[in-house]
C-alpha cells in the first residue's frame, strides 16, 4: 500500500480534528439547548464541502492566481500532463501568481486539483528544477494530503470561534472577558493546528520522495529547494500569508518557530533528496 504512514498519520490527526469538532458541538449545545443539534448536524455535513470550497477560493485569491497560459508556457502544461499521466491523477489547473518571492502550491485533490507557481520561480529555476517542482505539488494532489490541510485550518478556526463565545458567554461582559476571549481563542486554535503542523512536515518529505522517483532522481528538486531557500531570505517581500505557506513547497521558519513549523528544515529535505 501507497505510504501507510501518511496515511495513517492522516487517520489519526482525522479523528482528532473530529473530536475537537464534536467538543465544540457539545459546548455549543450546551449554551443554547439541545435544539441545536439538527442543525449541528446538517452544518457538519455542510460544512466539509464549504470549507473545501473556501479554502480553495481564499488560497488562490490571496495571491492573485491567474491560469498560466499555454500558449506562453507549452512546455510547462506538456510536462504537468506527462507527470500526471504518469501518477495517475487528471492533469491540474495550472495557475501564476506573482508572490514576491520563489515559490508553489497546490490546491484541491484528484480530479479537481490546482497547481500554483509564482512569476519568480520560473524565472530563478531551470526547466528540470522546475519539473520537480510540479512532481512535487502533484504528488500533494495525488496523496490528498492538501485537503486534510484545508479541513484542518478550518475546523481550528470554527473551535476557536466557539471557545470565544464560550467565554464571552459565562463572562461578567466586560472588556476584560473580550481579550480573555481573544487569547483562549488564540491558544485553542494554535492547539488543534499542532496536530495539523505535525502531519505537514511529513507530508513534505513524501511528496519531495514521491517527485524524485516521477523525475528520476532528487537532485533537480534539491538544487530548486537551494534556490528557493536563498530567494526567500527576504520574507519581507513575500506576498503570501500564513495559511498559504503552510501549503506551499517552502515555508521554513527559524529558531523557536520551528516548534510550530509547517514544513521540516530545507536542510535535511536536501540531504533526504541527495541521500
Amino acid at each position: 500500500m501507497r505510504h501507510l504512514g501518511l496515511k495513517a498519520r492522516m487517520a489519526i490527526v482525522g479523528s482528532i480534528l473530529f473530536a475537537f469538532y464534536a467538543v465544540a458541538a457539545v459546548v455549543l449545545m450546551a449554551m443554547f439547548g439541545e435544539g441545536l443539534l439538527p442543525l449541528i448536524l446538517v452544518g457538519s455535513v455542510a460544512f466539509v464541502g464549504v470549507q473545501y470550497k473556501v479554502g480553495k477560493w481564499m488560497a488562490l485569491r490571496s495571491v492573485g492566481a491567474e491560469d498560466l497560459s499555454e500558449d506562453r508556457h507549452p512546455e510547462i502544461h506538456r510536462r504537468v500532463e506527462s507527470l500526471s499521466r504518469s501518477m495517475g491523477i487528471e492533469k491540474p489547473r495550472l495557475m501564476i501568481a506573482r508572490m514576491g518571492v520563489p515559490n508553489a502550491f497546490a490546491v484541491g485533490r484528484k480530479g479537481a486539483g490546482t497547481v500554483v507557481v509564482s512569476e519568480e520561480l520560473l524565472a530563478r529555476l531551470e526547466p528540470k528544477e522546475v519539473e520537480g517542482v510540479l512532481a512535487h505539488e502533484l504528488a500533494h494532489i495525488r496523496n490528498r494530503d492538501v485537503v486534510m490541510m484545508v479541513l484542518g485550518q478550518g475546523v481550528a478556526s470554527i473551535v476557536a470561534i466557539v471557545a470565544q463565545w464560550a467565554v464571552l458567554l459565562t463572562g461578567d461582559n466586560d472588556i476584560a472577558d473580550f481579550f480573555v476571549a481573544i487569547i483562549v481563542g488564540q491558544i485553542t486554535q494554535m492547539l488543534v493546528m499542532l496536530f495539523v503542523f505535525a502531519i505537514s512536515r511529513y507530508r513534505e518529505y513524501v511528496a519531495d520522495s514521491d517527485a524524485a522517483d516521477e523525475i528520476g532522481g532528487g537532485e533537480p528538486l534539491a538544487r530548486a529547494l537551494e534556490k528557493i531557500s536563498r530567494g526567500n531570505e527576504r520574507r519581507d517581500e513575500s506576498a503570501v500569508d500564513s495559511q498559504v505557506n503552510a501549503l506551499c513547497i517552502f515555508g521554513e521558519e527559524r529558531g523557536l518557530a520551528r516548534l510550530f513549523a509547517t514544513h521540516p528544515p530545507i536542510e535535511k529535505r536536501i540531504e533526504r533528496l541527495r541521500g
